[in-house]
């Protein structure tokens, strides 16, 4: 029998009134206004799974880090983040060139316990890193941004002399099977939902797909992980009544749920936003983007307000790990939207408060860093009270 994290009764509750013509907050775990009912439907089911805890006989494993979505996106609600982090590994050799040993960065933290499956960081590794689930609230509307927009706020060559280089990360997008624009991930390792959907399936959650056929096991012999995974690849099936795999649902959901919504505003909230420009911070936090035009109303050419520019920097807080597009110190921008509700912060979860997180800006961010160094006690407390509405 399925078990689920929350009662979906409850969950339920949040978004099925969503087509009502009354103004209110959007509580956090609610989907997009405007959706058709088709589309609650597809929110429901993605929901439903997206909040499924797995076992190892539906596929779970052999080595995993969590056995449902939500293990990872609960806080404040189903999508938002966790207080776990994944692993991930390599070796930097004395040039300061990375190597991903046995193919792979990723140490899934737990194995289903059959036939020695738990892998190992390798003893050599001298990079070491952790990772802090990402919010995914709002990932549809970002998913809508056009690949043009990015990289419209490219400067990887300082043009403008401000000392930040952002550039967008170029991937191969195995879901589209085309060249795209990385967007998700604090490597903007994936272009689309469905990817991300499928990489999180199968490196989380050890659970095959279409997408990724391969079980995530470095180090382990070939031989060795046949005995821990009996079950053929893929794991992950279509279902017989919707045609729909769980990836699909993952997607629809994320697709489909809304941002966290801003505080409400004030007179020091307005002047710490105002700061937030002034001292630098929406050279890369941009504050609003705008989607592409669509046939779908919901996604059609809409100002998303995620402050970021979905673009890879160099702002000295990057992990070493080399993945996709990304260098070991580049880092994408993460959107600040539904910052109040996250907690610690940065990709490694080392900063406890937002001018922690500050404080820890270098590089690209140096002159932005010390230009919020600088401020006035009284501006220094609207600065974070901006930052504490988002």
């Amino acid at each position: 029998m399925k078990r689920s994290i929350v009662p979906l009764a409850v969950l339920y509750v949040i978004f099925s009134t969503a087509q009502s013509q009354v103004q209110r907050e959007i509580v956090p775990g609610s989907p997009l206004q405007g959706l058709t009912g088709h589309e609650l439907e597809l929110f429901r089911e993605g929901l439903e799974d997206f909040n499924e805890v797995e076992t190892a006989e539906e596929g779970l494993g052999p080595a995993f880090n969590g056995n449902s979505c939500g293990s990872c996106h609960s806080i404040p609600a189903i999508g938002g983040v966790a207080t776990m982090t994944e692993t991930r590994a390599g070796y930097v050799d004395e040039d300061g060139y990375f190597t991903a040993m046995n193919g792979e960065t990723l140490y899934n933290l737990f194995s289903t316990g059959k036939h020695a499956c738990q892998v190992a960081i390798p003893p050599e590794a001298n990079v070491i890193a952790r990772r802090v689930p990402t919010p995914i609230f709002g990932d549809g509307l970002i998913e809508a941004i056009a690949d043009a927009t990015i990289i419209a706020g490219e400067d990887p060559e300082d043009r403008n002399g401000d000392g930040i280089k952002g550039r967008a990360s170029r991937i191969f997008d195995v879901a589209t099977r085309t060249n795209k624009i990385g967007r998700f991930g604090w490597k903007a390792q994936q272009a689309t939902l469905l990817a991300f959907s499928g990489d999180a399936y199968r490196n989380e959650m050890g659970i095959t797909n279409d997408l990724f056929l391969t079980e995530l096991m470095p180090g382990i012999a070939p031989a060795q992980a046949k005995l821990c995974d009996g079950k053929p690849e893929p794991e992950d099936v279509r279902n017989r009544l919707t045609g729909l795999r769980s990836i699909d649902n993952f997607a629809n959901f994320m697709r489909l749920l809304a941002p966290v919504e801003r505080a409400p505003m004030t007179a020091e909230i307005q002047r710490g936003e105002t700061l937030f420009t002034a001292i630098g911070c929406a050279a890369c936090h941009t504050p609003t983007m705008m989607t592409a035009p669509s046939q779908n109303p919901v996604f059609d050419r809409k100002a998303v307000a995620l402050y970021s520019d979905l673009l890879l920097h160099d702002i000295g807080t990057g992990d070493g790990i080399e993945q996709a597009d990304a260098t070991g110190d580049e880092i994408r921008t993460p959107p600040l939207w539904g910052l109040r509700f996250r907690r610690p912060l940065l990709h490694d979860g080392r900063a406890a408060s937002y001018y922690h997180a500050i404080e820890m800006h270098a590089r690209e961010a140096e002159a932005s860093r010390k230009r919020a160094e600088a401020l006035s006690p009284g501006d220094r407390t609207a600065l974070l009270a901006f930052l504490g509405s988002l």
